[in-house]
This record gives C-alpha cells, sequence and structure tokens, in this order.
C-alpha cells in the first residue's frame, strides 16, 4: 500500500499532508456523456423541457459540484478554485450529450477530483432534468483528459476529447 498516498504505512486512511509542498497553478480537465432516446435528444436540442433550461441548470451544478467535492469525496482537500469552465457537446448519431468541465487552482494539490465531481453533477442534473420523458438515459465516459502542474508535472490522456 505504501504506493497509494491516502494509506499510512500501517494501511490506515488519512488525508495526504500537502503543507509541505509548493503552491503551483494547477488545471484539471474531465469529461462523460449521456446518451438518450432520439425524442429526448430532439427536446434537449430544442430548449423546451418543461422544467427549464436544461443545459443552464447542469453547468450551474456542474461549478457547484466542483466546489463542493471536499463534502463529498472524504480525503479530498478543500480548494479555492479560481476558474470552473463547463462545455456541452451534441452528438446527433448517437443522441449524446458530452460534458467538459476544466477546473483551476493556485495551490498545494491538484483539481483532478473537482473536475471529475463536475461532470458528475452536471450529468446527473441533466439526468435529473429529463428523466420525466427517458428514465433509460445512460450516463458513462467519465475519465480524466488532462492534468498540469505540481510535482507530476502534465499528464494527457492517450484518447481524444469526446465529439
Amino acid at each position: 500500500m505504501s504506493n497509494l498516498t491516502h494509506f499510512d504505512a500501517s494501511g490506515q486512511a488519512h488525508m495526504v499532508d500537502v503543507g509541505h509542498k509548493a503552491e503551483t497553478r494547477r488545471t484539471a480537465v474531465a469529461c462523460g456523456h449521456i446518451d438518450m432516446h432520439a425524442d429526448t435528444y430532439a427536446v434537449l436540442q430544442a430548449g423546451n423541457s418543461k422544467k427549464g433550461d436544461v443545459l443552464g441548470i447542469a453547468r450551474l451544478a456542474a461549478i457547484q459540484g466542483s466546489k463542493r467535492t471536499a463534502d463529498l469525496v472524504p480525503l479530498c482537500h478543500p480548494l479555492a478554485l479560481t476558474h470552473v469552465a463547463v462545455t456541452f457537446r451534441y452528438n446527433d448519431t448517437a443522441c449524446r450529450l458530452s460534458l467538459v468541465v476544466t477546473a483551476e487552482t493556485v495551490g498545494r494539490t491538484g483539481v483532478e477530483m473537482e473536475a471529475l465531481t463536475a461532470v458528475m453533477a452536471g450529468l446527473l442534473t441533466v439526468y435529473d432534468m429529463l428523466k420525466a420523458i427517458d428514465r433509460g438515459m445512460r450516463i458513462g465516459g467519465i475519465r480524466l483528459l488532462e492534468k498540469q502542474g505540481g510535482h507530476s508535472g502534465h499528464w494527457q490522456a492517450e484518447t481524444a476529447l469526446p465529439s
């Protein structure tokens, strides 16, 4: 277990001590998607859901989710985020909505969990707002695409950004 930073020498979970790390600019990009029936996809694209502006509310949910990550993931450090950007992409062929989140901070630990949590919160909100017409929607593909900053430097996923 010595390679897993959230466990001490005796195998007990603990919050990693980042006090000795230098503050650096850190960025993470994460993505995911939600697949739906064609009629649900048409409602989403037309922007006429009975519950209101699906993408606007999902964008706010993603941002809020990023800010609440430490409340949801027990060993995450609370971070002062400096920027969160949320982008949606339509894939008409697959009846798929993709969501990409970029989270940024200047701090002692990375923002990967904040970006990933934001993606989940945004996609869950899309599901919640459209479930009355399609309970069979499928959320998937949640993953980190890129991270920059800190001791481990720059990392990028081998596969490209989703369409």
